[in-house]
């Protein structure tokens, strides 16, 4: 279980094999989940109960910081404080 202090944080470094870290806000981060779990012909076991994509994403936001895309492909977020001009 994520600690809950990590759902006060806005920011998220996102992996994907074979490519630079990328840096999102929270939004940017669903968007992206969103696009991932598009791809799939049905979702995940533990997300088909959920009503829409969006709330798929908010529950893998919420719980999780990985999704297997398909087996040796595993895509990762983690929620990170980034310091700001000013902060």
């Amino acid at each position: 279980m994520p600690d809950p202090l990590i759902r006060e944080l806005d920011d998220y470094v996102v992996l994907v094999p074979g490519e630079s870290e990328r840096f999102l806000n929270k939004e940017e981060t669903l968007l992206w989940l969103e696009s991932w779990l598009n791809n799939f012909d049905s979702l995940p076991l533990d997300l088909e109960d959920k009503s829409s994509i969006q709330e798929a994403a908010q529950h893998l936001l919420d719980t999780a910081c990985d999704l297997e895309i398909k087996p040796g492909f595993t895509v990762q977020w983690y929620a990170v404080r980034l310091e700001r001009p000013g902060q």
